[in-house]
């Protein structure tokens, strides 16, 4: 195999693993969604009172998100986690800027570094978590 046709081949496993936590990301979103939409409309909560548990669950979705990147990846959790969490920050700030016409504010832009951080940190835990040892005994 030669030098060319091996990086095509890392290049595209990369891209599939970011394609796994954005996917994982995306969906837990929209479960968690789900959930707290119904609860705010059958209950008397408000979202003012469950807003800080929605920002946790965020920072684990995409703490998630890296995690199985990282996983699927198994080796350069720190870029793929990395990776993970920025694309999915730019998805945000693509729907932000072309469906509502803002940027992000300075609070916005935190959380989002945030997120990439947090990624990073699930894209190193799942490549030392889910892919086990690379050493040979």
């Amino acid at each position: 195999m030669s030098r060319r046709e091996r990086i095509v081949i890392e290049i595209k496993n990369f891209a599939v693993s970011i394609v796994y936590g954005l996917i994982t990301i995306l969906l837990f979103g929209v479960l968690s969604s789900l959930i707290f939409s119904l609860i705010l409309q059958f209950s008397g909560t408000q979202e003012k009172s469950i807003s800080l548990l929605i920002t946790i669950i965020s920072f684990f979705a995409v703490f998630f998100g890296g995690f199985i990147s990282g996983g699927k990846r198994k080796q350069k959790g720190w870029l793929i986690g990395g990776a993970t969490g920025l694309l999915y920050s730019l998805i945000i700030l693509a729907y932000q800027f072309l469906g509502q016409s803002s940027l992000f504010s300075i609070e916005q832009f935190i959380y989002h570094i945030c997120y990439i951080l947090t990624a990073t940190m699930g894209g190193v835990l799942g490549v030392n978590i889910l892919a086990g040892p690379s050493y040979k005994s």
